[in-house]
This record gives C-alpha cells, sequence and structure tokens, in this order.
C-alpha cells in the first residue's frame, strides 16, 4: 500500500503500485496525459461503463421493480437453508410476499410505518423486506444479538411499530411496547404451528393479496439503515426505492451482463449477514431479479461453508476479508475438490491485505477473484472488479459503475487530484442516500451542494480507471466488515464510575482487519483492571462491537477544540500485523 508521507503526500514504493498505475496503457493514450474517462477541466472521473438507463416511471416501487422481469425459472429453487436444504421456490415467492404484506397490513401496518428486523439470515429474511416494502413500509435491520440499550435507541430514532426477531429476543422489544413477531430459526413448514409460530406461518402462508395497495414513489423511503459515515456516532442512513432500483440495476444486474454465463444457472452462498447494506443489495434484492439461486447460512462456520459448497455445486460467494482468510486455509489442507463448483468469490466491506489476496489466489487459483467497493451511503453502489482471459487485476476495488461519477480531491484544499494521485474520494450518482435520518448537519457535511457525497477514504484510480484504496480519513472501525463508531464505544465506556476519560482507536489485526482498542484514564485511586472495562462494555452492546484490548493512559491527546487525536493514539498500539 501507499505510504503516508504528510497531509497531502504519499509514496508508492512498492512494485505492485508501481505496476498498478503504469500497467497496460493503450498506445493511444500514452501521447495523451490523461485518459479519456477523466475530465481535467472539471476533475470528474466518469465510468468506463458509460451510461444505462433506469426506470422512469415515478410510481415505481422496488418489489414490482424486481418480480417485473420475466425468466424461465422452471420451478427452481429461490432461496435454500445451507443446514436443511428446505426451500422456497421461485414460483412460491411473490405470493409469499404479497402474503407478508396483507397480513401486515392486518396488523395495523400502513405505508410509512417502520418495520425492525433483528435476525440472523434465514431464508425468511428477504420476504419478511420484500412484503413490508411491498406495503409501503420502511425497513430497518439490527444485529441479531443487539444489546437491549441499542434495541431501545433503535425504537426511539426511527419510531418503530413492529419487530421480527427470534424468539430469545422477543421479550426485549415486548418490554418496550413493540407489537412483535417470533421468526422460526427452523425452516420446516409444517413444525411451525407445533412449535408456537402460528403468527409467523399465517402471515407468510395465507395466500392472501392486498385489497389496494399504496401509492409508492421511487422517491419514498424504503429502508433507514444505520452507518458511522465518515466520523461521529452511528446514523441512519435513509435509503429510497430509486437508490435500490439503481443498485439492482447498476450492480447486480450490470455484473451479471458482463459474464457470458446466464444467471439463472448461478447459486451463491449467503453467508455475510443481510442486515447489512452488502447482503440486503445482492441477497434480498438483486439476485431475486436475476433467478439465481441463494443458499443461505445463518451464521458463518467454514466448515458448513465447505460442506455447502460441495452439497449445492455453489458457483458465486460474496465474502469479506475474515472469511477470505478462512476459506484459503481450508483449501491449503483439505484440497480444491470440494470448491470446483465455485466460479468466483467477491470480496467487500473492508480492505483486504495483499497477502490475503495472494494466498487466496494461490489456494483457489481456478476461481475468479474480484473486490468491490461501495457504502451504505451509497446503496452498495461504487465500484466493481472485473476480470477476463487478458486481464487479472486482484488488488484493484474494480471500476466505477454505470451512470457513476468520482472525483479525487485534496483533503486539505479541496483541488481535484488526477489519475495516479491520491485524495478522499467524492461519489455521485443514483445511489447516493437522501440523508441521515434527523440529522442535517451531518447530511450537509456528507453531500455537499453539488451531491458529491464525500466518503472519508483515500483513493487513487490508475489510467485504466480502476480504484485503489490507500487509507482512510473517517473514524469508523472496521472489525470482519461491521463499522463500529468509536464515540459509540466512548459514550459506554466513560459511563463507568471509575473512568475519567476515554477514547477508542482502531488497531490492524490479522484476523479481524480492525480491533476497538480503548485508551481509558482511571479516576484516581481506581483499581479498574482490563477486565473490567472488557467486561462492562460487553453488557451494553452488540458483540461485535466489544472493546477487545484496554491501555490505560495518563490522558487522551485532544486537538485545542477538545477533538480526539486518534493517529496520535495509534502511536501506542502495536505494529500492524497485515
Amino acid at each position: 500500500m501507499a505510504r503516508l508521507l504528510s497531509n497531502d503526500q504519499f509514496s508508492f514504493e512498492t512494485p505492485e503500485n508501481e505496476a498498478a498505475i503504469t500497467k497496460k496503457i493503450p498506445l493511444s493514450e500514452r501521447t495523451n496525459k490523461y485518459p479519456n474517462w477523466y475530465s481535467p477541466d472539471t476533475g470528474i472521473c466518469h465510468s468506463v461503463h458509460g451510461y444505462r438507463k433506469l426506470p422512469s416511471d415515478p410510481f415505481l416501487d422496488v418489489v414490482s421493480f424486481i418480480f417485473s422481469v420475466q425468466f424461465q425459472h422452471n420451478g427452481h429453487s429461490a432461496l435454500i437453508d445451507s443446514l436443511t436444504g428446505n426451500s422456497i421456490s421461485y414460483k412460491e415467492l411473490f405470493p409469499m410476499v404479497k402474503s407478508m404484506a396483507s397480513g401486515l397490513h392486518n396488523l395495523g401496518i400502513s405505508q410509512g410505518d417502520v418495520v425492525l428486523l433483528m435476525l440472523p439470515n434465514s431464508i425468511f429474511y428477504p420476504i419478511i423486506i420484500l412484503g413490508a416494502l411491498y406495503l409501503g413500509a420502511v425497513i430497518t435491520t439490527m444485529f441479531p444479538q443487539s444489546s437491549s440499550s441499542e434495541i431501545k435507541k433503535r425504537i426511539t430514532d426511527c419510531n418503530v411499530r413492529l419487530a421480527f426477531t427470534i424468539t430469545q429476543k422477543i421479550k426485549n422489544f415486548e418490554a418496550l411496547g413493540i407489537k412483535t413477531i417470533g421468526v422460526p430459526e427452523n425452516t420446516n413448514f409444517d413444525l411451525m404451528r407445533p412449535m408456537g409460530f402460528s403468527s409467523f406461518y399465517e402471515l407468510i402462508s395465507s395466500g392472501s393479496d392486498l385489497i389496494k395497495r399504496p401509492v409508492i414513489r421511487q422517491e419514498d423511503t424504503a429502508a433507514i439503515l444505520f452507518s458511522s459515515g465518515t466520523t461521529g456516532v452511528s446514523k441512519g442512513v435513509m435509503l429510497s426505492h430509486r437508490n435500490f432500483i439503481s443498485t439492482i440495476e447498476l450492480f447486480v444486474r450490470f455484473e451479471a451482463s458482463q459474464y457470458e454465463y446466464l444467471p439463472t444457472k448461478n447459486v451463491y452462498l449467503a453467508a455475510i449477514p443481510m442486515f447489512h447494506i452488502y447482503g440486503l443489495s445482492i441477497f434480498v434484492m438483486g439476485l431475486m431479479s436475476l433467478g439465481s439461486s441463494v443458499v443461505v447460512m445463518s451464521k458463518f462456520d467454514v466448515k458448513d461453508v465447505v460442506k455447502a459448497i460441495d452439497r449445492f455445486k455453489v458457483t458465486h460467494f460474496p465474502v469479506v476479508p475474515p472469511i477470505l482468510i478462512a476459506l484459503s486455509r481450508t483449501a491449503e489442507k483439505i484440497g480444491v475438490r470440494r470448491f470446483r463448483s465455485l466460479k468466483q468469490v467477491s470480496c467487500g466491506a473492508a480492505a483486504s491485505s495483499k497477502k490475503t489476496i495472494d494466498d487466496f489466489v494461490q489456494a483457489l487459483s481456478h476461481v475468479d477473484f474480484i473486490q468491490g467497493y461501495g457504502m451504505t451511503e451509497s446503496t452498495a453502489i461504487g465500484t466493481r472488479g472485473f476480470n477476463n482471459k487478458k486481464t487479472r487485476n486482484y488488488l484493484s476495488v474494480g471500476l466505477l459503475a454505470p451512470n457513476t461519477e468520482a472525483k479525487v480531491v485534496d483533503w486539505v484544499t479541496g483541488s481535484s487530484m488526477p489519475p495516479g494521485k491520491t485524495g478522499e474520494l467524492l461519489l455521485r450518482g443514483p445511489g447516493s442516500m437522501k440523508g441521515y435520518l434527523n440529522n442535517p448537519e451531518a447530511t450537509m457535511s456528507t453531500i455537499d451542494q453539488e451531491n458529491w457525497l464525500h466518503t472519508g477514504d483515500i483513493v487513487y484510480f490508475d489510467r485504466d480507471g480502476y480504484l485503489y484504496v490507500v487509507d482512510r480519513l473517517k473514524e469508523v472501525i472496521k472489525y470482519k466488515g461491521f463499522q463500529i463508531a468509536p464515540t459509540d464505544l466512548e459514550a459506554v465506556v466513560i459511563a463507568h464510575p471509575e473512568v475519567l476519560d476515554t477514547a477508542v482507536a482502531a488497531a490492524k489485526d490479522e484476523e479481524c482487519g480492525e480491533i476497538p482498542v480503548a485508551f481509558v484514564v482511571k479516576k484516581p485511586g481506581s483499581t479498574l483492571s482490563q477486565k473490567d472495562v472488557v467486561d462492562y462494555v460487553a453488557q451494553q452492546v452488540a458483540p461485535y462491537k466489544k472493546v477487545r484490548k484496554v491501555i490505560f493512559t495518563e490522558s487522551i491527546p485532544k486537538s485545542a477544540a477538545g477533538k480526539v487525536l486518534r493517529r496520535e493514539l495509534q502511536k501506542h498500539l502495536p505494529a500492524s500485523k497485515l
């Protein structure tokens, strides 16, 4: 990666980066200072893929768009449970979605009401979400093991009317006065009623349809997903039906069109969470419009992954870096025989090291490996890798999506930087969010007056239009692809009666990408231990947010304005293993 020299200067010293910038420049471009997809007058980078037509009907909802495509499904499965093999066919899928919408309406849910899902991956997950959206409701999703305080905050922030969750969490919602539907973890329909899931069974199997659907506009809010953005506490990202339609068309459908094999023949493995924009965009929406089969895992286990790939002949596997590492190590141990069906592995949500990528490509050389870049705020639209017989570009996160523009700007002066130069990435396109929920100030600081989305990521483009991510300006911690806002954890730690001051920073970790480390100033006379702090935080946050290490210090470095200087804290962390 690039070596940071100062606020406005990077040094490219590694051979792979020099090759990435200068490789494969066509002869016609060698005589020109800039490639044709970049405008030196405006500093705007355009997609080399050009423009792709999007639906113009303003009264089009994302669910109608998904099921508007006619393909020959021939009764094959849309969603398959990886453990049991229980499945939902494409013939059954849309009727179940309409049944869910009708059932929600009968429960008193109306257009604009917020429905919350706090569930692990399940073959029922897409049906709940699509049913709610078909009714005109708004969905919000949460990590399945979120704490009571996190649940309460989400309910308050989003004004939640109804929740879907696992049996063990029902009491958390009912204690807050929220009507809750328990969703069975067993996917056998015949066992739902005997196991006490009559309410859910009736929602998906009544066969009813809405007598009269509300008028839903493309610009209506479809989802409120939470993200740490570029800095600060976690914020509600408001995404519209138009945003999701754009993601389906410019991300999932477009990518499928680049390959010779038919999408109806593809089998995807869903191990990344559907509550995350990455999994939501692909598994809940995009692939349902293509007719691909999705094998759903409720939780990741590398042994179960191998079994699922082998049993269901999985062809495509979207992953995050920790899963990529686990795949490489497993393939080295057991060989590639059980991975033979795999055509492509795509990685996103967090940065992968060169070693991680090299290990995977070596272990599973027959698999097409690509990376991608997107944000919750861009509805996962950004860049996507593409390899062919002539070009293999594993280190880049890919080319700009169609209809998407970008700028690379100096993060101090704001001036545009040409290809080959680093700066902050700005994106503009139909995937950009409506804004942050009840937070106009944060919205204005993220999306400027010219509709540029400021990502907080330091990047550069090479001459062929491939994007490389080299650093981050933003403070968010990326743990196994999950976003953690340092300020959220700081608010928990500082509430401990023996803590005087605190700050949380990210430490590099080979397995997880980054882990949260709490720097703590103890009150005089305190006997507080590292374990005390770790346990205290663990009781109040979702498991992935837990503080993994505590460093006691005499003071927290801050600017004159009182802002925590996280780069100063980084100096006290162990050297990166990546």
